[in-house]
């Protein structure tokens, strides 16, 4: 199931810094990849075999879709970077309503593999 945590954080006159730690996020980390200069686009629409993700919104704002196929269907709104969003293999997502200039950065446990995706929606009637 999806799972947004709150970063550590700190602010002072000089900017803001927010902390990301081995021991929040469940998986080791593979691979980096971000997300920017989206239009009105949706992107996403798959779930993964094996890839758990986690996903930080460093610029602007957008909101993630998930479904994990047992009931649970949730719209997270990352819209600060001190959020991350952890997805397991199992969540279904989508990423839509980008606001200009977003940069999302997503770490991933496993390499680019178009084997892990699955693009089935889950059935909705599933409780």
């Amino acid at each position: 199931m999806a799972k947004l945590i709150e970063l550590r954080s700190f602010s002072d006159k000089r900017g803001s810094l927010s902390v990301l730690e081995d021991f929040q996020i469940p998986f080791t980390i593979k691979r980096f990849f971000y997300i920017y200069d989206v239009d009105d686009s949706v992107r996403g629409g798959h779930r993964h075999q094996n890839t758990f993700q986690a996903a930080i919104c460093i610029k602007g704002a957008c909101k993630i879709y998930t479904n994990n196929g047992r009931g649970e269907r949730l719209v997270f709104d990352l819209n600060t970077p001190a959020r991350c969003l952890l997805l397991e293999p199992t969540d279904w997502h989508q990423m839509f309503d980008f606001n200009r200039g977003t940069i999302l950065l997503v770490a991933a446990s496993s390499n680019f593999d178009v084997n892990d995706y699955v693009f089935d929606k889950y059935e909705e009637d599933i409780v």
